[in-house]
């Protein structure tokens, strides 16, 4: 992968779940909801002065949220995408 360019879509591994863990009460708090289930099912990365993930999540129902959290220790939500289908597309944002 060259630095910048984001990777193929990958399945979501144990890694990618915890990174997704770690910022879904700040995605809750955002949205002022408890997602039934969250669960990360794909992603793409990008290398970028530290790695960026563009994480896809199943929240319930067909309901998806697509969302990058930024490698800030702890981690931070910086931008998000509710109201996804599970064929839509993760593309940058």
């Amino acid at each position: 992968m060259m630095c910048g360019a984001p990777s193929t879509m990958q399945p979501a591994t144990a890694e990618t779940q915890n990174i997704a863990y770690q910022v879904r009460s700040q995605l809750e708090e955002k949205e002022n909801t408890k997602f039934p289930v969250f669960k990360a099912v794909s992603f793409k990365s990008q290398v970028a002065a530290g790695t960026n993930y563009f994480i896809k999540v199943h929240v319930g129902d067909d309901n998806f949220v697509h969302f990058l959290p930024h490698e800030n220790q702890p981690l931070t939500l910086s931008n998000y995408k509710t109201n996804k289908a599970k064929h839509d597309e993760l593309a940058y944002f």
